[in-house]
């Protein structure tokens, strides 16, 4: 087994198997998270115990041997050494406290000599230190070097009568005692760290494990939809998270569940329609092709008919050409500053004399001059279909009202009709292409789907917004609304 370039290699019985992108595995950052959660509070009180025990032992060891210290020291006064005499009880009790605590004791004059050493070595030197003058002045000093390993107490001598300070029992302890307490115990601790580290690993094993079975099932459920949309909805509610994206990935299938029932019926729909014009033309010509002699009249009424049928295929054609055109990026957009009032009142000239078969009025209202950048063809788009469609959809002798307002930094159409309306289930959908209400009367009047599409479109690549509010029966309100200025989206 071997690493090669943020992969792991593995040879098993002289094959190699290669493991991608090990380390992004959510199962294995989940248990080294656990890991690390759990080691880093180990760690912390492991370094905290050891300094509590070592600080614990040391302040209690530097007490116990002051107090010696201070019974040494009323010894020495008492028996007379720093005057001159010399007392064998004395030494005798420096000599078993040398060896009881496993260190050196001093005893110096007023003169900074050393009068007495448990290490007989030094008696007679001058020993001058600031612990030592400090200690002259009655001050005791107690002082741990835990880098050399000591405890260095420094105690006054005072004489019993007058309470002058006549000397100093100057004590050096050897510590190693201590450190060998403190080596056991930083070795117990770790065995219980690593025990500890261990149970963690074990349990975030099981736990990353536990975690992540919720998701293996999502990915197999998963993998199993993605053959075909069946009856089988994601069901994972282990956890709120899982429970959440299920409920998401379940609207998300219904969703493409409808808009793949939509294609299949725009391609059927389609295909109806490109096909019976087609039908309708070829019987015309055949009827006049099997006539030898064909009226003038005759030949005029098929003609007439046959522009028709051309028509409504020429109809269809640019509807899903114009779908295909606003699927393309922003780059193709033609920006001109244009007056609105005059774009509107273009198309609606062109729209009336459909709204005249049906008997219905269109009305144009403007509330105020308005100038703004847009893509004339693509905006010229969106109108059209929103007209068209009140037109469409409309009863007869109905009304179709437009109006154009404006504020400082949009511009605002409104297309309302008096037709018959939208259900309210509906409504969230009619912005889909190939989605249409009322199939039957959409085929009727030559509905494909795709004119509110491609309005939607058109508004959206301007940066504006679209809005609907209808109630069935009751007639439809559209709104538009549009930047008076238009700012490219950022690459």
């Amino acid at each position: 087994m071997f690493i090669r370039s943020g992969e792991l290699v593995i040879i098993l019985g002289g094959k190699i198997k290669i493991r991608h992108h090990l380390f992004k595995s959510l199962r294995l950052l989940l248990m080294v998270m656990i890991i690390i959660s759990g080691m880093i509070p180990c760690l912390i009180i492991r370094g905290v115990v050891l300094k509590s025990n070592e600080g614990h032992i040391v302040s209690f060891k530097m007490a116990e041997i002051q107090n010696q210290c201070t019974i040494l020291g009323n010894q020495a006064s008492s028996s007379g050494l720093m005057s001159g005499g010399v007392s064998e009880t004395f030494d005798a009790e420096l000599t078993q406290f040398s060896n009881i605590y496993n260190g050196r004791v001093l005893v110096i004059d007023r003169s900074y000599k050393i009068v007495d050493d448990t290490y007989g070595t030094d008696i007679g030197k001058t020993v001058i230190s600031g612990d030592v003058v400090r200690c002259f002045e009655g001050e005791s000093i107690s002082r741990y070097d835990d880098k050399n390993s000591y405890i260095e107490i420094t105690t006054p001598i005072q004489e019993t009568t007058s309470g002058k300070t006549v000397g100093v029992l100057l004590a050096s302890i050897s510590t190693d005692n201590i450190l060998s307490i403190q080596d056991n115990l930083e070795q117990t601790i770790d065995i219980v760290v690593i025990t500890a580290l261990v149970v963690l690993a074990v349990l975030s094993f099981f736990a990353s494990m536990y975690i992540m079975r919720p998701m293996n099932r999502m990915t197999k459920a998963v993998q199993s939809m993605t053959e075909s949309y069946d009856e089988d909805y994601l069901h994972e509610e282990t956890f709120a998270e899982t429970k959440r994206f299920s409920e998401a990935f379940n609207k998300m299938i219904e969703r493409f569940k409808v808009l793949d029932e939509s294609r299949q019926e725009f391609v059927s729909n389609v295909s109806h329609e490109l096909k019976t014009p087609i039908t309708s033309m070829k019987v015309l010509a055949d009827s006049l092709l099997a006539q030898e002699e064909v009226p003038a009249e005759l030949y005029r009424e098929f003609m007439a008919d046959m522009s028709e049928e051309i028509e409504r295929e020429n109809k269809i054609i640019n509807d899903l050409l114009s779908l295909v055109k606003m699927d393309k990026t922003t780059t193709d957009m033609n920006i001109e500053n244009l007056n609105i009032n005059e774009v509107v009142e273009r198309i609606l000239k062109r729209l009336r004399p459909i709204a005249e078969k049906q008997n219905i009025e269109v009305l144009f209202e403007s509330f105020r001059p308005v100038e703004a950048e847009i893509d004339e063809t693509k905006f010229s788009l969106c109108v059209s279909n929103l007209v068209e469609n009140a037109i469409k959809y409309n009863h007869e002798n109905g009304w179709v009202h437009v109006s154009l307002n404006a504020d400082h930094k949009f511009f605002y159409l409104k297309v309302t009709d008096s037709g018959i309306g939208i259900p309210k289930e509906a409504q969230e959908h009619i912005f889909e292409r190939f989605y249409r209400v009322d199939k039957s009367h959409s085929r009727e009047i030559g509905g494909t789907g795709l004119g509110l599409a491609i309005a939607r479109n058109s508004v959206i690549m301007h940066r504006g917004a679209i809005k609907v509010y209808s109630e069935e029966g009751e007639g439809t309100t559209f709104t538009v609304r549009m930047p008076l200025k238009y700012v490219a989206s950022a690459k």
